[in-house]
Order: C-alpha cells, then structure tokens, then sequence
C-alpha cells in the first residue's frame, strides 16, 4: 500500500460516509500495530463503529485492542466529552458560587456548540498534547463524513483566528476559561495539520463518480486551510473472482468509467485501488485480509446458499407518503447509505404525481443536484447552505438587536457573532422554516450523516427547552421539534445498507431519536445485492451475507423497502423514477 510506505506520525482518513473509511483506518492501524508500532486508532464520527469493527467496547477512553499488542483506540463520544468539559469549567468553582451562577453556567454549556467544542478540544489534545499521547508511534483518526470532516480540520483556523482579536470569551469555551490555554493549544494543531512531515490525509472512496467528486472537493477545501498531499484509496472494487455475469459487467463497467474520469485535481495523487471481499470487515481476521486481493479461495461453498426474500418495493412507502397530501419526510442514516437517492427518489415521485415538493439537504457535502441532474415540474430543489445560513443570521442579528447600539455597541456584536457557535444556530434557523413549510405541501429532507444530524436535533431539543421556560403554562406554542415528534406531520426514513455496521448504526439512531420522541416511521434498505439475485458465487456470497440483517430489519420495523443494487448509478429523473416502480422479486 503506497499510503502506508514512510508513515508519518498522524495519519487522516476522510471521504464521503460509506466508502469503508473506517475499515481502511482499522486496516491501516493493525498493519502498522503488526509491524512493530505503537499505535493510537482514534474515531472523530459522533457515530463511530471502531468498537464494532474491532468486536470490543471503547468508548471515550483509551482502551487497548486486547488480541492486538501495540494497538489501542479511542472514540471521541460527543457527548461524554461534553459532560466532562462541563465539569471541567464547574468543578474548581462548585462550592465558591452561588447555586444560581452555577446554573447560569451550565446552561450556558448545554447546547451543541458545547459539545461540538468539547469534541474538538479532545481532537487538538491529541495533535497537540506530547504529555498525554507522546509515546505513541502512529495517531490514525477516522474521520467523519467529509463535511462534518472539513469543519472539523477549519475549526482550529477559526478559533485561532477569533481568539487572536483579543475581544471576545465565548461562552461555549467557559467563562472561567484560560484562553490562552487555547491560543496555545489550537495554534499547535494548525502547525501540526499542516505540516506533510507530521500529518498524511488518506482521501478514501469509492469507484463511483459522486464518491471520487466528493474526494476532490474536500482536497481543493483542505488545501485552503494549508493541508496539502494526500493519497487516494479506491476501496472495494469488484474483483475478477465475481464472475461474468451481466450484474457483474455491468458494475465493472461502471466502475471502471468512473476510475478512468477521476477528477482532475485528484487524479495525480498516489493511488491504492482495493478489491470488494465476499463478506463484512468486521473482526481482526477480515480486516487482516482487507489489503490482500480477493481470490475464490475467499469463497464459502455455504455461503453461496441464499434464501428467498419477501417483495418490499418503495413505491409501496410513497403510496402511504401520498395519502397525507402534504408532510415532512426526513431520510436519515449513516453516511453513504444512499439517503440523497432515496430522498431524492421519493420527492421525483411525488412531484410526478401532480404535488408540489420542496426536496432539501442538511449535508455540508450535499450532492443532490448531480442526483437530479435536470429540473423537474412541482418540485423545488434547495440546500440549506452553512456559509449562506451564517451570513444570513448575521445580517438578521445586527438588523434586529444591534440596531439600538452604539458604536462600541455594534462591533462587540459583531465579534461575538464572528465566533465559530453561531453556525449551528443558524443553520438551525434555516432547518426550522423549511419544517414550518410542510405545513403546506410535501418537504422531503437528505440529511447531513447521522452525527451532524443528531447535533442538529440537539439544537432543535436545545430551543424547545427554551420556548417551553420562557412561555411556561401560560400559552400554547408549537417548536419544530414537536412537529418532528408528530407521526400526523413527520415521517422519518431511515436508510441503511444490508450489512452489520450500517443496520447496526441504524438501530443506535433509532434509539436516540426515540429518547427524543420522534419514531422513525420506515427504514429503507439500499443497493441490496440480495434482491439483486445474483448467479455467480461471489456476488451469492455477499447476497448470503445480507439475509442476516435484512432479518434483523423486520424485527426492528413493520414498514420495510428494499432497493436491489443496480447496474448503473441512479442519477437523472428517469432512473430515479424507476427506483419507485422496482420490485425487488426476480422478474
């Protein structure tokens, strides 16, 4: 692997959700961990599965792989690092202060900028703490999807740059906070990241042509921020070992377009392609196997055996999506799941049938238009956009609230509105109208990868709390949470792939957003080479490997869609309207 040769000490692998990030990351970890290293496998996803990959619990601490010497993980768990930032700031003053500026402090750190920064402070530590992590060799992250990724790697340029000024302590940091603690700490990581003899990003993707797009994008951003070179890996590459036949074909063909046009700016970089395997990467032996090409010997004679499915076609979903006449439908899951082709799929449909339908996205690595390719009468296709969402916000508070300042007055506002916290907030703005429009018509929503999103929700959570102190009892009020607790107005799909750790992160999401109230109403399983039903031996192999959590699926809902995996990428109106009159029975 040319990524692994003359390894520096931090190693960066990014890409968009579902391309196998965090099996190359795992991979990359115990062949370096094998070779003699010690080495630190670190997740930044609000949604890691390192722990499943590996077969053990981490969490939010250090944890040594037990049947690994050398190799240790940890999983930055937002949450965990929120509440532990929390009692960071109030532990030394607990006791000094009244009970009433304690809760004033507290509140203060409630929100998801909170946690946000909190995760963030753990991920500099490590870039920039030689007391607590110097005797590592080697400190392999696995990012989250690339748009949560990228802010990730800019937050420590923000920061930098709004504490320099000098004006302003923002609450998120703790108002008891050291900043120059913070000065010292984020300035060390910018040097860190920047520097190709300390830091390698590893872009990892797939061969398809939205996949290796996305690679390039977050190269051209990453290199704004001064993070230069990379590799590219090509993971999971249909081997010679599946056969000919026509679904194999096919899918070669594809992707071998897909490689031969690989974007410009990305097509120089040192280049690993990886074959597809015949089962999951899940435990050491699978991962151990990942870098190795894919031969028969890899296939099972009993894998090959592959029990029939039952018919779950989406059209079957947007039949009862229809009967409302208007509503919010919410696709969400983990990140290369497919969301934006299932969102983007029933919107086409709905749209078709005579309903106006606003289609939108939360993802910073939105892709719909090049899913769309085209307009298409009644439906109305936007992206709620960070940059254009924080400006927009800006404008409003200097319009409304700093309008009666003075001078003195208005630039305090404006330094204060410059910090990196306002950007959930407004963003959240931005998501609230477009659940208020459902009121009126159809709103289908792509989602952001299941971390960003549940930061998201915890704002929505953040303000209701809100609203409901400030009125109190005394009148009625309806947030947008509520209208996401409703199943009368909201519909949560939530999409997955047919293999352990996506239905596995599926089942995670579903818990959270059931403590939040919110029910998902469907689950959407994609590109299932299953209801595919393939003929050759390794394509039934991976087929075999699905029946397990298609299983599982139907224990964990009662509305079920299942999308075979098709020969050519479903992008444009008419391949994405036939994604609603496929069955997934053999013809």
């Amino acid at each position: 692997m040319e990524f692994l040769a003359n390894v520096p000490r931090f190693l960066f692998f990014t890409g968009k959700g579902g391309v196998g990030k965090t099996s190359v990351a795992c991979a990359a970890a115990l062949t370096l961990a094998r070779a003699g290293q010690k080495v630190l496998l670190v997740s930044t996803d609000p949604a890691s599965n390192v722990g499943q990959v590996f077969g053990v619990t981490i969490g939010n601490a250090v944890t040594p792989i037990r049947d690994v010497p050398g190799l240790s993980a940890l999983e930055i768990d937002p949450e965990q690092a929120a509440e532990a930032y929390r009692e960071r700031i109030i532990a030394p003053v607990r006791g000094l202060l009244p009970e009433t500026e304690l809760a004033g402090i507290a509140e203060s750190l409630s929100g998801s900028c909170t946690t946000e920064i909190a995760s963030f402070d753990e991920f500099t530590n490590l870039l920039a703490d030689e007391g607590s992590y110097g005797e590592y060799d080697h400190i392999v992250f696995d990012t989250a999807p690339t748009g949560h990724t990228i802010r990730l790697l800019q937050l420590p340029g923000s920061w930098t740059d709004f504490l320099a000024a000098g004006k302003g302590d923002p609450s998120c940091l703790g108002p008891l906070s050291g900043l120059e603690k913070h000065k010292q700490v984020y300035a060390k990581a910018v040097r860190a990241l920047t520097d190709p003899a300390r830091t390698r990003l590893v872009l990892v993707s797939r061969a398809q042509t939205s996949s290796l797009s996305e690679i390039e994008r977050t190269y051209l951003e990453l290199n704004q921020i001064g993070i230069g070179g990379g590799y590219v890996v090509v993971n999971g590459v249909l081997p010679e070992a599946a056969g000919d036949e026509d679904l194999a074909q096919a899918l070669r063909a594809r992707e071998a377009a897909a490689i031969a046009a690989i974007p410009e700016a990305v097509a120089g970089l040192p280049r690993d392609v990886l074959d597809l395997k015949p089962g999951n990467m899940v435990g050491i032996a699978a991962l151990e196997s990942l870098f190795a090409p894919t031969s028969g010997a890899d296939i099972t004679d009993d894998a090959a055996l592959v029990p029939e499915i039952e018919d779950a076609p989406l059209a079957a979903l947007v039949n009862e999506v229809e009967l409302d006449g208007h509503g919010l439908v919410m696709c969400m899951g983990k990140g290369g799941v497919g969301k934006t082709t299932v969102a983007a799929a029933i919107a086409v449909a709905l749209a078709k049938r005579g309903h106006a339908v606003h289609l939108t996205t939360t993802d910073p690595a939105a892709h719909l238009t090049e899913t769309l390719h085209g307009s298409i009468p009644g439906l109305t296709v936007s992206r709620i956009d960070p940059e254009a969402a924080i400006q927009e916000y800006r404008d409003h508070v200097m319009e409304t609230k700093g309008r009666s300042l003075d001078d003195n007055g208005r630039a305090a506002l404006t330094e204060d509105l410059m910090s990196p916290c306002t950007d959930e907030v407004a963003v959240f703005r931005q998501f609230s109208k477009v659940v208020q429009e459902s009121r009126r018509h159809f709103v289908v929503i792509d989602t952001a990868p299941t971390g960003h999103t549940l930061l998201l929700l915890d704002a929505t959570g953040s303000y209701h709390r809100e609203i409901a102190r400030q009125v109190g009892d005394t009148m009625g009020f309806v947030t947008p949470l509520m209208r996401l607790q409703d199943p009368a107005q909201t519909k949560v799909v939530l999409v997955t792939l047919a293999e352990t750790t996506p239905v596995l992160e599926a089942e995670e999401l579903k818990g959270d957003l059931e403590r939040a109230g919110i029910y998902p109403w469907a689950w959407v399983i994609n590109n299932s080479i299953a209801a595919a039903h393939p003929r050759t031996p390794f394509l039934r192999a991976r087929a075999a490997s699905e029946i397990e959590q298609i299983t599982k699926v139907h224990t964990l809902t009662d509305r079920v869609a299942l999308i075979p995996l098709l020969p050519e990428e479903p992008i444009g109106e008419e391949k994405l309207s036939a994604l609603t009159a496929l069955s997934s029975l053999p013809a």
